[in-house]
């Protein structure tokens, strides 16, 4: 199979050639990305409950990855002021899952 080249793929936020899993991976690898996601797959929080959530994450940081996250369609700000999973949020959130599991395990048998 060829290589596909920037030029014939279409462009996605986050990688030059288009691969659409290179861009997620960018916005995730970002400083408090994922901890903000972690922290909302319970329900809303405010910006400052989630700043409380985040262990006193920098405002500024914080506003700028839940714009991001907001871009990308993983967060959506509520009428109440609060922040929350969108539907895509969720089902991103729910790949982690068997992540995190694997993760306690790991843990587990770390410490044993």
């Amino acid at each position: 199979m060829p290589k596909q080249t920037a030029s014939r793929s279409r462009s996605v936020r986050g990688s030059r050639t288009g691969r659409p899993i290179m861009a997620l991976l960018d916005l995730l690898g970002r400083r408090w990305s994922l901890r903000i996601l972690w922290e909302l797959r319970d329900g809303a929080l405010t910006s400052r409950g989630l700043r409380t959530a985040c262990d006193e994450a920098s405002p500024t940081v914080l506003q700028a990855r839940l714009g991001e996250l907001r871009e990308a369609g993983f967060v959506e700000l509520g009428d109440g002021g609060g922040y929350s999973l969108t539907a895509l949020g969720r089902e991103l959130c729910a790949t982690f899952m068997p992540l995190h599991r694997f993760a306690e395990r790991w843990r587990d048998k770390s410490d044993a």
